[in-house]
């Protein structure tokens, strides 16, 4: 399945807002599974307040909200491919509003974060980041992402 080639060529790092390792209900497994086979590197996802989300999203997109997610890419190097933020509120309340579990929300999110940065750009590439997302969002037993919510 995608993230693997010969062993798991994505490595998932789930942590805490200060860097403190969490489990997160499978999710460092699960997007590895259902990552896009040319996914290579580390990906670290931290799992962060909303407070913290505020003040990165206010730096790094002008924005001065927490948002769900961000992504900071880090271009492969040192075999880092990247950083996601998740802010954990803004998740707990989505999760509520889409009548699924707060893990699921997660994924929904760290799948959206991943494509990010693998380059892809939901914002400008003619919905081909959206047909991506649903495909691997399918695999992984998602019903929706966050891509189709937002329209």
């Amino acid at each position: 399945m995608g993230g693997r080639a010969g062993g798991r060529a994505l490595r998932v790092q789930v942590a805490d807002g200060r860097g403190r390792p969490r489990r997160a209900s499978g999710l460092a497994s699960w997007l590895r599974d259902v990552a896009p086979a040319g996914a290579r590197g580390t990906v670290a996802i931290a799992l962060v307040a909303d407070r913290t989300m505020r003040r990165l999203n206010h730096r790094y997109a002008g924005q001065d909200r927490a948002t769900d997610v961000l992504s900071f890419p880090a271009g492969g190097a040192g075999g880092l491919l990247g950083d996601i933020a998740i802010a954990t509120g803004v998740a707990r309340r989505q999760a509520r509003a889409a009548g699924h579990a707060y893990a699921r929300e997660l994924r929904v999110l760290a799948l959206h974060g991943l494509l990010h940065l693998l380059g892809y750009d939901h914002h400008a590439d003619g919905g081909r980041m959206a047909r991506l997302e649903a495909r691997l969002r399918r695999r992984g037993g998602l019903a929706a992402g966050l891509i189709e919510r937002a329209r």
